[in-house]
């Protein structure tokens, strides 16, 4: 896929908000930065509402997660009820591309989102919550109540769409960005107790430099072309796409300089809004799911595990499942949003609600700190969530929970200084920096975690 050029552009100011992220590596060691209240919640951290707002341009279509309405899902359901859940983003994805090709329309005639959008949007979502529930019926106890999980309606952003962009007014805008020098400094060291586990784990697998994308889910959407309805970067493990299994896995080649890691990483690809197509501009992921513009290689992909501030860690089980940040979380709200952005030169400021506009000669920085609390048990579980947790703020897990090795991403691109970039998404999500999102699964070999654990619980600082 064709590169971008590295055209400078003036530095608007933005907006500064408060940063929440758990840990991130900056500064060539570890720092850990306080969790503030985002920007536009409520006074309680709540989610904003599902209303309409006739003072404001409707932007979106809003509807409810139904993974996260589900019930446990027997093992024996998962495959057929992952399959129904990726239909179901495939219908708003549909359902999207309806409302805002017709945007001026409704805006004139809002009974035609009603009609033409929304009414049958509604009857789709009704019958894959049906044929979940058939699902789980044959196998278990049918639940009741996922009609309630049908209804969406259309949603009021507060910031207008900027239709100057490349994206045909789905965002992002002027407002998704802040100046990072306007940012209130935030971070703290992490307060280490005796027992503590202090070493570090740092893996190199490449910075996508060989170009492999797709936009499948292997986690989420197993089995499902263009699952994710965005296009990811990956590095590490190659065999990685929707049909990939264990075996597949753990057969697959690597870009990891040490084989015994075959370990999958990825996360939505960064493009520049140039108005310059990419290779995908008429593929699923890119073009057709409005993701538009230039693919950015990362110029540094930094992975690495590190330790328990209260104790010491367990190895993960092989082919563990994390996803950390929510791909939905401009509809669904930010309770799950995990990713946070800076610049190099400032990383005790992060932002996670907004881009940040760097100054000259300072680089982007995305850093995504995965869970770091397993529940002894699963690899994986239905909503993809509940078998890992974080610790709590007294660094302990949660109980029932173990600490196990805390994979810290942090990825930097070399972009043109200003508002000029953004992550791929759901059409729905607008591109919104909430919404970035990183997955990984675990393949090491058992002799390489091992060796994982021994160096971080010695104190140790292993390559």
């Amino acid at each position: 896929m064709r590169r971008t050029s590295r055209k400078k552009r003036s530095t608007p100011a933005g907006r500064a908000i408060a940063a929440s992220v758990a840990l991130i590596l900056g500064g060539g060691g570890l720092v850990a930065v306080n969790v503030h209240a985002s920007a536009g919640e409520g006074p309680s951290g709540s989610p904003p509402p599902r209303t309409q707002n006739a003072g404001r341009q409707l932007s979106t279509i809003d509807c409810p997660e139904a993974a996260d309405g589900l019930p446990e899902v027997p093992e024996r359901a998962r495959g057929e009820v992952d399959r129904e859940l990726a239909a179901m983003d495939t219908q708003i994805t549909d359902a999207y591309r309806e409302f805002a090709d017709r945007r001026e329309q409704v805006a004139r005639n809002p009974g035609l989102a009603e009609n033409a959008v929304l009414g049958p949007l509604r009857g789709k979502r009704a019958a894959s919550l049906d044929r979940i529930g058939s699902a789980i019926g044959r196998v278990g106890e049918r639940p009741d109540g996922l009609e309630s999980l049908a209804g969406c309606s259309l949603r009021a952003d507060g910031d207008r769409p900027d239709p100057g962009r490349d994206r045909g007014g789905n965002g992002p805008d002027a407002a998704d960005f802040a100046d990072i020098r306007s940012v209130r400094p935030d971070a703290d060291r992490p307060r280490w107790r005796r027992g503590a586990s202090r070493g570090t784990f740092t893996t190199d697998c490449g910075r996508n430099e060989n170009g492999k994308f797709n936009p499948d889910n292997v986690i989420v959407a197993p089995g499902v072309s263009n699952g994710a309805h965005h296009m990811h970067d990956y590095v590490g493990n190659q065999a990685n796409d929707a049909f990939a299994s264990d075996d597949d896995l753990a057969d697959g080649a690597t870009t990891c300089r040490n084989q015994g890691d075959r370990s999958t990483y990825y996360w939505p690809v960064l493009r520049l809004q140039n108005g310059q197509d990419e290779d995908d501009a008429d593929a699923d992921g890119g073009g057709r799911d409005r993701n538009t513009g230039e693919i950015q290689t990362p110029s540094r992909v930094t992975l690495t595990f590190v330790g328990s501030p209260v104790g010491r860690v367990t190895a993960m089980p092989r082919f563990l499942r994390i996803i950390t940040g929510d791909a939905k979380a401009f509809t669904n709200g930010d309770a799950n949003a995990n990713a946070s952005w800076s610049c190099t030169g400032f990383e005790d400021r992060q932002l996670r609600d907004r881009y940040p506009i760097c100054p000259e000669g300072s680089r982007v920085v995305r850093t995504f700190a995965f869970q770091n609390c397993w529940d002894g048990q699963n690899t994986d579980s239905a909503n993809h969530r509940t078998h890992v947790a974080f610790a709590r703020e007294d660094g302990r897990c949660p109980a029932g929970f173990r600490a196990v090795p805390q994979l810290v991403q942090r990825v930097l691109y070399d972009v043109p200084p200003g508002p000029g970039f953004a992550v791929d998404s759901f059409p729905e999500q607008l591109h919104k920096p909430v919404t970035d999102h990183g997955d990984f699964i675990n393949v090491f070999d058992e002799r390489l975690m091992k060796r994982m654990v021994r160096c971080i619980n010695d104190g140790r600082r292993c390559r």
